[in-house]
């Protein structure tokens, strides 16, 4: 399929319109709140919640006995806040770290719910309930009336973000700060967890349980080495979590076989890779260009300096010195003496060389510096 049909298929066909938009949405929500989650450095709530929420689905069904999708994702709302709940009660509770708090919720909740989806599987109308859909996903499942309501939920969330901007900035980066200034950290810390169970929710039905913590952390981590600034990475996150859904399903419908789900945290996945190497600020490509050419700036002011220690005993800074004496100073290169020939402050004539004005003053300064420092 190219990209001309495929573009026509999604204003065409009911389906793919439907799981396009709905991917779409819930990327940017994800991307929006995983910026939270992950600057609160609770990268593991997303795979908590998600794993508490499936006791939630599968108890649902054994009180309706059949499937009803608004049902499930009630029952998963109510687990994963029990959840969430459960996890801010011990930290503050007892002496155990979040990470100690987020895998035994996760693990608990997660071993109780499979033992539940044992039982439904032995019962007559097992078929009927559709569950594994909620473990690993299935967009194809979506509804017009889901995507309605990721875009109701989406809506209210920006809302809410732009209400409380401030004062979740100021949690994020000093909590006791927050407090000093009269603001209530406990509602602003159940406000944003209680977004997050339901962004991820509404996430199960297309990603699943097990990939949906993915779906949340992998656009804010990219978005994160791109900027310094909150705002932006939130900006950033939700695009690349929007695009992801919409590039993810793209495939998915391009090739058959292909799970939307895991396609689409992939194509998340993709943006992390690009962003860790690529990124100006933090990528390691542009990381190892600053370090190279801080070490060869380094090489360069030691040669320099090298080469004032032996001009400074002269009257003229012009007298021209054998270039093998340099080869007693360690790290010296023929390249950098070219480097510094080109900036101008060597003369090179043969074998000879000798400071120029500018070169003599910029080791000066150099040398001056360094003696500053080994002072101090």
């Amino acid at each position: 399929m190219t990209l001309q049909e495929y573009i026509e298929l999604v204003f065409t066909d009911y389906t793919l319109r439907t799981i396009t938009l709905g991917t779409a949405i819930l990327g940017a929500i994800c991307g929006m709140l995983g910026s939270f989650a992950v600057l609160r450095k609770q990268s593991l709530l997303g795979d908590a919640i998600s794993h508490a929420a499936l006791p939630g689905i599968a108890i649902a069904f054994l009180i309706i006995e059949t499937k009803n999708s608004n049902a499930f994702l009630l029952g998963a709302l109510i687990s994963g806040l029990i959840g969430s709940f459960w996890i801010r009660g011990i930290i503050r509770k007892t002496r155990l770290k979040s990470d100690t708090a987020l895998g035994l919720i996760l693990s608990l909740f997660f071993g109780f719910g499979m033992l539940l989806l044992t039982y439904i599987q032995k019962m007559p109308n097992a078929n009927q309930a559709g569950l594994e859909n909620y473990l690993f996903g299935q967009a194809a499942t979506l509804l017009e009336n889901d995507v309605w309501i990721m875009s109701l939920i989406t809506g209210i969330c920006l809302i809410v973000l732009l209400l409380f901007w401030k004062e979740l900035k100021i949690s994020l980066f000093d909590v006791e700060y927050t407090k000093t200034l009269g603001f209530n950290t406990r509602f602003l810390d159940i406000l944003i967890t209680t977004f997050i169970v339901i962004a991820i929710v509404l996430g199960l039905q297309t990603v699943g349980v097990v990939l949906m913590s993915a779906m949340l952390l992998a656009p804010a981590a990219a978005a994160r080495q791109w900027t310094n600034s909150l705002a932006t990475m939130v900006i950033f996150a939700a695009i690349f979590g929007a695009t992801s859904g919409v590039v993810g399903t793209a495939i998915s419908a391009s090739y058959s076989n292909l799970s939307t789900g895991p396609v689409i945290v992939l194509v998340a996945a993709l943006f992390v890779f690009i962003s860790f190497i690529f990124s100006p600020g933090r990528g390691l490509l542009f990381r190892e260009i600053r370090f190279r050419k801080n070490r060869n700036d380094l090489q360069l002011h030691k040669t320099l300096t090298f080469m004032y220690n032996i001009a400074k005993d002269h009257e003229n800074i012009s007298h021209p010195h054998a270039i093998k004496i340099l080869n007693n100073f360690q790290g010296y290169t023929r390249k950098s003496l070219q480097k510094l020939e080109d900036k101008d402050y060597v003369k090179i004539e043969g074998n000879m060389w000798s400071l120029t004005t500018s070169g003599y003053n910029t080791a000066a300064n150099l040398y001056s510096q360094l003696t500053y420092s080994a002072n101090e």
